[in-house]
């Protein structure tokens, strides 16, 4: 039954993911380790993902989750909504390399950079190493 999970989580993952789609509200949360040492969480559009495997987010060198996930790049994100809950740990990178950024960019980061070439604007790559996922009245837990 926990694979079946798993297929489902990857599932919602992927749909509140652009995945070079149309943006029609999705959003997680990403929560990092600020300056400080403490946790801090950020409402943030994934740009794409791999079922629960990997997920991306634009934003600029200068953002405090870009200057964050340099320090330390531990992170979880979160997906919620009255049907499940989908909590994944794990890494994050700093990605610069152009032929990710502009794989990686959808029209929604217009508003906050000048296209895919924007040398501010950078891709956060989350990878899970482990989750705890509740769907359809079960929770599972695990490490990828």
């Amino acid at each position: 039954m926990s694979k079946n999970i798993i297929e489902s989580a990857s599932k919602i993952v992927e749909k509140n993911s652009m995945n070079g789609g149309e943006f029609i509200g999705q959003m997680c949360v990403i929560s990092l380790i600020d300056e400080a040492g403490f946790p801090t969480a950020s409402v943030v559009t994934p740009s794409k993902s791999e079922g629960i495997s990997w997920i991306t987010f634009g934003t600029t060198l200068d953002s405090n989750k870009a200057i964050r996930a340099k320090i330390n790049n531990k992170a979880s994100v979160a997906f919620v909504d009255g049907e499940y809950c989908i909590n994944l740990v794990g890494t994050i990178e700093v990605i610069t390399d152009a032929d990710v950024k502009k794989d990686m960019w959808y029209d929604g980061l217009g508003y906050h950079m000048t296209g895919s070439d924007d040398p501010n604007y950078c891709v956060l790559k989350f990878t899970t190493q482990r989750y705890k996922l509740f769907l359809d009245g079960e929770e599972v837990e695990g490490v990828l």
